[in-house]
């Protein structure tokens, strides 16, 4: 049966020193498993049967592809015959730890060669049935150890030990606090010891390690995917700031490019692989109120940044933004009991009117709860890590009403800016869009003299950012329940658009999926703004009238410029059932559509093709002329001798890296397509929820 988790890991531990010291010595065990593992009347383990170890150095010397070890417990690179590696007891080690935890072995085959298949090609994965006391902690920690992809396991089993060590003895966090208020924030800071960072979300790690693993990525495009992960985020700040990175510049980082600049690729690729994964934790409730609140916080750095009109500004007022919810999110995810109270006290102090909490409501119910408010147990906290002054100052309330007049230091702007952005999200958060823009003018009122802004702008803003956050949302698979108040951020308003744009046609074709079924085909409109904004590290833009199409260099190669804009209509197209590297019209909206869809069939194999190179690199694509001989050339024949519009839209839809449909839209006159720069965000966020409805069908 299964061992008590705790016991279970110090056993593990004797395991594991002995294959650091074989692996020292340079010698690769490749057989362990339970049977192999001995353990004396002092309950100290000890690794036998060294039989078909191996040397590491061996691999340079041309070994057979010989398949040895045991089915169940070999790796996946074991399994192929690959020469021998430590990565493959790291993985056994993983197996032998899941055993111990669960009570039975991960892959149970009885037959060896179905075993060796099941490695190869499936990930392993815990059982769910696994005690309440193996935490969300130890959980990521045998995951990451039985990863089917040998580079993202622990790059050592001294590692692995490290990790099991500190999972069973957390290091002491150096606390001093003095005041009523200390109770409180060192019980928090002792809950923190015995449980990891916040956990991140798997998409968003899987895209930082891929900027992180690339040679021709720039620190700037690593620097903007960190910022959409908190978690990511706040560990990152966090370590730049201790003294052990003092003598490099560390100390009073407060952005995240400084800090992605001292801690190097290599760095921030070991930190994502050290969180947990959101999607990992065991208490599913627990997880979604999480993420909630991680929305929460991304909106609010997000209406920041398009609040911001100092382009050099916009990374210390997004972080800023985010971290005045630093004490909510602490609460929720270390104290999730205490913070459901707070939550509750709220919802009875605003009782059946269901409009945004006042600031003062809340701060009452956590003092209530917490014998201190979110705000101070965040900068109580913030104080330890050591994080800067002018972050710290950035989360401090202060003054309940901004001031009558600009701000006149820089500082002080940021912070009415980060006070200004998580109203405006309170606002979308709480109420529905009618209630929510009246919410928006008020707080527009308030603001707009002491920022320097207009009314209209936080209106802007507020649809920018959201705009933003369902295009990050789609980007990474987030999905929120049906009744999480987080679905209002994500959900934009109906339009109330003029007759003539209302009258263009749109084509979205539904994919034929493998057992014969058509998904549905998707079709709205939506109205609101949004831009995309280059100092958040969002897609570049060209713009051409068919004269100036981008040569191929630029179109297909440059992750950077994938925008073409320019005045254009829209349509769209996917692959036949059995033809999955060809897409075919499936749906048509408007005059002819039908007709029109059934001509088309783009071969993704054509790289001379414009579309399949439009699809292939995922690449928004607008002509407003494709008569000149430099489009036209470019055109497939089925184009050409069909369809043959002048003026058309291709917006890709991708899943997983790959093509797997097109919107398509065309004018049947050159320059017939006349789309703002709104018009053309809402029409690619439109896109985006497609592929979620997709992702959520498959």
């Amino acid at each position: 049966g299964a061992m008590a988790p705790r016991e279970g890991g110090q056993l593990m531990l004797g395991v594991l020193d002995a294959l650091r010291a074989a692996h020292e010595a340079g010698i690769v065990h490749r057989d362990l498993k339970p049977s192999n593992i001995l353990v004396g009347e002092d309950r100290r383990a000890r690794v036998m049967d060294f039989g078909i170890a191996a040397r590491v150095q061996d691999a340079t010397h041309g070994q057979s592809q010989q398949i040895v070890g045991t089915p169940g417990y070999m790796s996946p690179e074991a399994a192929r015959g690959l020469p021998a590696a430590v990565s493959m007891d790291v993985f056994s080690a993983g197996m032998v730890l899941a055993e111990i935890l669960s009570g039975r072995r991960l892959l149970d085959e009885k037959d060896p060669y179905r075993a060796l298949h099941r490695v190869i090609h499936e990930d392993q994965q815990l059982p769910g049935s696994l005690p309440a006391s193996v935490d969300d902690t130890l959980r990521a920690l045998v995951l990451r150890a039985i990863e089917r992809d040998a580079t993202q396991r622990w790059p050592s089993i001294g590692a692995l030990r490290d990790a099991l060590a500190q999972w069973l003895a957390p290091a002491v966090v150096a606390v001093s606090s003095s005041g009523g208020q200390s109770g409180t924030l060192d019980f928090l800071l002792r809950r923190m010891r015995h449980k990891s960072d916040f956990p991140a979300m798997s998409d968003s790690m899987a895209r930082i390690r891929r900027i992180a693993n690339s040679e021709n990525e720039s620190l700037g495009n690593l620097s903007n995917e960190i910022l959409k992960d908190v978690a990511l985020t706040n560990k990152l700040l966090r370590m730049v700031n201790t003294a052990h990175y003092s003598h490099a510049g560390g100390g009073s980082i407060g952005t995240v490019s400084r800090a992605v600049a001292l801690v190097g690729t290599a760095g921030i690729r070991n930190m994502a692989m050290s969180l947990v994964m959101l999607e990992h934790m065991h208490n599913k409730g627990h997880a979604r109120q999480l993420k909630d609140e991680f929305l929460r916080a991304l909106m609010a750095g997000s209406v920041a940044d398009e609040l911001c009109k100092v382009v050099r500004d916009g990374e210390e007022v997004f972080i800023g933004a985010t971290y005045q919810n630093l004490g909510r999110l602490l609460t929720e995810f270390y104290l999730p009991e205490e913070a459901s109270q707070v939550r509750e006290i709220v919802a009875a102090q605003n009782g059946a009117s269901h409009s945004t909490p006042s600031a003062a409501g809340e701060k009452s119910a956590s003092v209530q709860v917490l014998g201190l408010s979110f705000e101070e147990l965040g900068l109580g906290v913030a104080g330890v890590w050591g994080l800067p002054e002018n972050l710290r100052r950035c989360m401090q309330q202060g003054q309940t009403e901004p001031p009558p007049r600009l701000a006149d230091k820089a500082v002080e702007r940021i912070r009415w800016l980060a006070h200004a952005a998580n109203e405006l999200t309170d606002a979308l958060l709480h109420n529905e869009p009618d209630a929510a823009q009246a919410r928006i003018d008020s707080i527009a009122q308030r603001y707009a003299r002491a920022l320097g802004s207009e009314a209209r702008d936080f209106a802007k803003a507020a649809e920018a950012a959201r705009c933003r956050l369902a295009e990050t949302a789609a980007a990474m698979s987030l999905q929120v329940d049906g009744k999480s108040p987080a679905r209002r951020m994500l959900a934009l308003p109906t339009p109330q658009l003029p007759a003539s744009r209302a009258q263009r046609r749109f084509t979205l074709t539904a994919r034929a999926s493998g057992d014969g079924r058509d998904d549905s085909a998707l079709g709205a409109r939506q109205h609101g703004e949004c831009h995309r904004s280059a100092r958040r590290g969002h897609t570049g833009h060209h713009q051409f009238h068919g004269r100036e199409l981008p040569p191929e260099r630029n179109l297909a190669h440059d992750p950077g410029n994938h925008v073409a804009r320019s005045r254009v209509s829209a349509g769209a197209v996917l692959p036949s059932r059995r033809e999955t590297d060809i897409l075919t019209g499936r749906f048509g909206l408007g005059q002819d559509a039908h007709a029109c869809a059934a001509g088309f069939k783009v071969s993704l194999k054509e790289n001379a093709d414009l579309f399949a190179v439009v699809c292939n690199k995922g690449a928004d694509t607008l002509i407003s002329d494709a008569t000149t001989n430099g489009i036209s050339a470019r055109l497939p024949a089925w184009f050409r001798n069909g369809i043959n519009a002048p003026a058309f839209l291709l917006l890709p839809l991708h899943m997983k890296g790959s093509p797997f449909g097109l919107v398509y839209a065309h004018k049947a006159s050159p320059e017939g397509i006349s789309l703002g720069e709104n018009e053309l965000s809402l029409l690619r966020t439109l896109r985006n929820q497609a592929v979620m409805a997709f992702k959520q069908a498959s």
